[in-house]
C-alpha cells in the first residue's frame, strides 16, 4: 500500500519527545516532555487499541494528536502494547485491563497526582470504559472524565464486520491460534482491508501491480500495515462474548478479574466521538454507549472515517462535524437534530475537557516523580514489527 521503507518510529513518526517510565509484559508506558512552563494539574492518559501501534495518535508533527495535547498543557501519557507471540498465548482481556490500572498507578508515582482524565481509541475506548466499570465496582473515582473514539459497548450492529463473526470461522480462528498462540496481526489487517477493497485492495494492484508504479509514502497507510498479533485467550473471549454473545452491554454480563461488570455504574462524565462514514464501528452502533453509561454524556459525530474523521487536527479546516447537547435512545433522533461545524471536533473536545483539567502547575519533566525512565520514547514495543515479535 505504500513505501514501508519511508517511515520509521521515533526518525519521522512518532517524534514526539518523551520517556518510557513504566513497563510490564503487555504495555509500555511513555510520559511526554512538556512544551509548556505550566500544565494542568491532572494528567492525561491515552489507552491505545492493540490491533495496530500506538502512534496513530502521534504520527507527524502537524498531525500528532499527542503533540496538540502537551501543546495544550497537558502532562500526557501513551499506553504503547507489545506485539505479542506464542509466549503471551495466555494473556486474558483482563490482563489488558489490569495493565490499565498498572498504567493509571505509575501516573500516580510519576506525577504524585492520583486523579487522571483519559481517552481511548477503539478497542482500546472499549477496554477503558470498561476498567471505569471495573473501578467503579472497587468504588475508585480517579478518573474524572473520558473520551471514547470511535469504540464499541453494543454489539448488536456491528457493521460490515458482521460478516466475519461466524461459528464456523470463529472455531477456525480459535484452532489456528490453539496452534501458533495467537492471532497473526496479517490476517486483522486483511479482514479490515476487505472491508473497503476497492480503496485498499484493487486500487494498489492496478496502481502497482499492472501499472507498475512505486507506492506512495503514506503515514497513514504505513501504520495501517503495522499491525500487531493478538493473544490467543484475549481474543476468543473478545470476540464470542462481545461481538457474538453481546455481553458487555449486560449488568453483569462479563466477570473480569472476579468482578462483575456493569457499564451502568460508570458516573465519570463520557464524550463519545464516531466518525459519519466509520465502516469498522459504524456511528449508528457506538452512539448505543451514551445509554449504558450512568453519568454525563456528549455524543460528537466527526465526518470522514475510522482514521481520518479522528485524526483531524485542530488547524484543518476539512470534514466537520455535528453537534447536538441531548442524547435520546436514538441515533436518527439525535442526527435530526444535529447541527453541523466547520473544521475539527479538537477544540470542541478541549473545551468540554477544561473544567475537568485542574487549576495551572509547574510542568513535570518524566522522572520527576518516583518511577525513573526506561528508555527515550516511542520505547522498545513500537518497533516490534508484525513479523518480529521477540524483536529479532
Amino acid at each position: 500500500m505504500t513505501d514501508l521503507k519511508a517511515f520509521k518510529p521515533g526518525e519521522n513518526i512518532a517524534v514526539t519527545p518523551g520517556k518510557v517510565i513504566f513497563q510490564n509484559e503487555l504495555m509500555q508506558l511513555i510520559q511526554y516532555n512538556p512544551s509548556t512552563p505550566a500544565v494542568h494539574q491532572r494528567p492525561f492518559l491515552f489507552v491505545s487499541p492493540w490491533i495496530n501501534k500506538f502512534y496513530i495518535m502521534d504520527m507527524r508533527p502537524k498531525n500528532s494528536m499527542v503533540k496538540w495535547m502537551v501543546d495544550q498543557g497537558f502532562t500526557v501519557f501513551m499506553t504503547s502494547w507489545v506485539n505479542p507471540d506464542e509466549r503471551l498465548a495466555h494473556k486474558k482481556f483482563e490482563d489488558y485491563m489490569l495493565s490499565i490500572v498498572e498504567a493509571m498507578d505509575a501516573i500516580e508515582q510519576a506525577t504524585g497526582e492520583r486523579e487522571i482524565n483519559a481517552a481511548g481509541y477503539c478497542l482500546g475506548g472499549t477496554i477503558l470504559l470498561t476498567t471505569l466499570a471495573y473501578l467503579a465496582a472497587k468504588k475508585d473515582r480517579r478518573v474524572k472524565s473520558a473520551i471514547c473514539f470511535a469504540c464499541m459497548t453494543d454489539f448488536s450492529e456491528p457493521g460490515e464486520l458482521e460478516v466475519f463473526i461466524d461459528e464456523e470461522l470463529i472455531t477456525l480462528l480459535e484452532k489456528q491460534m490453539g496452534e501458533r498462540g495467537y492471532l497473526d496481526g496479517s490476517q486483522m489487517a486483511g479482514v479490515f482491508s476487505m472491508l473497503r477493497a476497492n480503496d485498499l485492495i484493487w486500487y494498489f494492484v492496478v496502481n502497482n501491480y499492472l501499472l507498475g508504479k512505486d507506492p506512495y509514502p503514506f503515514d497513514l497507510l504505513y501504520w495501517n500495515s503495522d499491525s500487531t498479533r493478538m493473544p490467543r485467550d484475549m481474543h476468543s473471549f473478545y470476540v464470542r462474548n462481545m461481538y457474538q454473545k453481546n455481553l458487555l452491554r449486560e449488568p453483569g454480563g462479563i466477570t473480569l478479574a472476579g468482578v462483575p461488570i456493569n457499564l451502568r455504574k460508570i458516573k465519570t462524565p463520557v464524550y463519545f466521538l464516531s466518525a459519519f462514514e466509520d465502516h469498522i464501528a459504524p456511528w449508528t452502533s457506538t452512539y448505543a454507549g451514551t445509554q449504558l453509561v450512568g453519568g454525563p454524556v456528549k455524543f460528537v459525530l466527526s465526518g470522514s472515517g475510522h482514521i481520518a474523521g479522528v485524526i483531524n487536527p485542530a488547524s484543518s479546516d476539512k470534514y466537520g462535524f455535528w453537534l447536538n447537547p441531548n442524547t435520546p435512545p436514538d441515533p436518527g433522533g439525535w442526527f435530526k437534530d444535529a447541527v453541523k461545524q466547520d473544521g475539527s471536533w479538537w477544540p470542541d473536545w478541549l473545551a468540554w475537557l477544561q473544567p475537568y483539567a485542574g487549576p495551572h502547575i509547574p510542568a513535570r519533566t518524566p522522572g520527576d516523580g518516583t518511577l525513573q525512565p526506561i528508555e527515550d520514547a516511542p520505547g522498545s514495543y513500537v518497533k516490534m514489527r508484525y513479523d518480529q515479535s521477540t524483536g529479532g
